[in-house]
C-alpha cells in the first residue's frame, strides 16, 4: 500500500474522530472534560495536516510530465 493512501486514510479517520468526539459530548453521551476538548482538537488538526500531506504527495508522483 502506497504512503499517500495510509496517510489520507489516518487522516480522514481523525477528522471523524475529531468531529465526532464533539457530538458526544453535546449530546451528553460523553462529558465535556478538557483533556476531551483538546484531544478532539488535535485529532482534528492532524487529521487535516496528515490528509493534506497524502494528497500533495498523490499529486506529486501522479502528475504528468510537463
Amino acid at each position: 500500500m502506497p504512503e499517500y493512501r495510509w496517510l489520507i486514510g489516518v487522516g480522514g479517520v481523525l477528522v471523524f474522530l475529531g468531529a465526532l468526539l464533539p457530538f458526544l459530548m453535546v449530546v451528553r453521551l460523553l462529558p465535556s472534560t478538557f483533556f476531551l476538548n483538546f484531544l478532539s482538537y488535535a485529532a482534528s488538526v492532524s487529521g487535516l495536516f496528515l490528509g493534506l500531506l497524502g494528497i500533495s504527495i498523490y499529486v506529486r508522483i501522479h502528475r504528468p510530465p510537463q
